[in-house]
């Protein structure tokens, strides 16, 4: 019987510790979703604002 015990109070245990981590993970995606969203606002301005050149991430610089 006293082993049934410990395995529930460590099993109450680590329930509450993995949900502390969901807590935690559930707000830092919430903020990194803002902060997505805030920089997809910015480059959609940006775009809006250019002169019209269109400059590619993958493309290799003149130099090379």
């Amino acid at each position: 019987m006293q082993h049934l015990e410990e395995q529930i109070a460590y099993l109450n245990r680590t329930v509450d510790e993995l949900n502390d981590i969901v807590a935690r993970q559930q707000t830092d995606i919430e903020q990194l979703k803002r902060r997505v969203g805030m920089l997809m606002e910015r480059e959609a301005n940006r775009e809006a604002e250019s002169t019209g050149a269109a400059v590619f991430g993958d493309e290799r610089p003149p130099h090379y």
